[in-house]
C-alpha cells in the first residue's frame, strides 16, 4: 500500500493552538519530519511510537537541503509510511509548502496539506493587537525579510497609513528593515511591536517605533515585527484594562474586608 504525506501547520507554540485534524494526523504518523522552528512545547506532546526527524533550516544554516527534503517525503510514502511534514505556523506561509507540493505532485505521491495558525496571528492575540481595525486599518500585509532585495515595499506609499505591516523572519535586519518601510512611506512615528515566541512560555513583546527600531537588541527566533497604528492601539487597550482590573481588584478587596468571617488579622476565619 502506497503511504500518504500530511503537510501539517504546527502553530506558533502553544500546542493547544494545534487543530484536532493536526493533532488526530500527529498521532496516526510514522515518521515526523519537523521543522526547527517548531517549538519545545509541540514536540513535547508528539508520541513516541512517531520516528522524529528534523529537517530544519534556521537563519540560512541547512542540515538538509529542500530537495533532500522532498526526496525524504517520497522515499518515505513509497515505503508505505504515514508521514507528517510539520511546519511552524501554517504550511502555505512562508513555510515552502508550494515547492514541496509540487515535489509531491510531479512523484504521484498522495497528500494532503493541514492548515495552522500562523505566527502573526497567534503574536497578535498574545499581544492583544488586532490586526485590522476600522479605525486604523483596513489592510494587512505579510512579508518576509529572509529574501534577497528587501521585503518588497517599494510601492506602499500610497497606502501605508491604512495598512498594518507583519514581517516574518526579520532576524537581526532591524536597521534595513526600518530604512526600507521608512523609504516605503511608512512614518518614523509609527509604533512596532517585536514579538518573540509568540503563544509560548517565553514569549516577549517589545513595543518601540520605527525610528527606534534600530536600536533594539535583535529577538530569539522565532520572532516577527508588526508595524502600524494597531499596535499604539492595542497598547491603548491594555492600559484601559489594567486600570479598569486594579479599581476592580480594589473594590473586590473592599468587599472581602467587609465579609463577616474575615477576622481582625485580615485572614480567612474559616479552617
Amino acid at each position: 500500500m502506497p503511504g500518504k504525506i500530511y503537510l501539517v501547520g504546527a502553530g506558533p507554540g502553544d500546542p493547544e493552538l494545534l487543530t484536532r485534524k493536526a493533532w488526530r494526523v500527529l498521532q496516526s504518523a510514522a515518521v515526523i519530519l519537523h521543522d526547527d522552528l517548531v517549538s519545545q512545547e509541540v514536540l513535547s506532546v508528539l508520541p513516541p511510537s512517531a520516528q522524529m526527524v528534523n529537517v530544519g533550516k534556521r537563519c540560512g544554516a541547512k542540515s538538509i537541503s529542500q530537495d533532500e527534503i522532498n526526496s525524504l517525503m517520497v522515499q518515505l510514502a513509497r515505503e508505505g509510511k504515514i508521514v507528517a511534514r510539520l511546519k511552524s505556523g501554517d504550511p502555505l506561509l512562508f513555510g515552502r509548502g508550494g515547492e514541496e507540493i509540487e515535489a509531491l505532485r510531479r512523484a504521484g505521491i498522495d497528500f494532503e496539506v493541514i492548515p495552522g495558525v500562523t505566527a502573526a496571528l497567534g503574536a497578535a492575540a498574545s499581544a492583544q493587537i488586532s490586526l485590522t481595525d476600522r479605525r486604523h486599518a483596513s489592510r494587512v500585509v505579510f512579508v518576509t525579510a529572509h529574501r534577497e532585495g528587501g521585503t518588497g515595499l517599494k510601492n506602499e506609499r500610497r497606502v501605508a497609513a491604512d495598512t498594518t505591516y507583519v514581517v516574518y523572519m526579520p532576524g537581526t535586519r532591524y536597521a534595513e528593515l526600518a530604512a526600507e518601510l521608512l523609504a516605503a512611506g511608512i512614518g518614523p512615528e509609527i509604533p512596532c511591536a517585536v514579538i518573540s515566541r509568540a503563544t509560548t512560555k517565553n514569549e516577549t513583546i517589545v513595543r518601540t517605533t520605527l525610528a527606534q527600531l534600530a536600536e533594539c537588541t535583535a529577538a530569539v527566533s522565532p520572532s516577527l515585527i508588526v508595524v502600524g497604528a494597531v499596535v499604539a492601539a492595542g497598547a491603548e487597550t491594555r492600559a484601559q484594562n489594567a486600570e479598569f482590573n486594579g479599581k476592580l481588584d480594589g473594590e473586590i478587596l473592599q468587599l472581602a474586608l467587609q465579609h463577616p468571617i474575615h477576622d481582625l488579622q485580615g485572614r480567612s476565619g474559616v479552617e
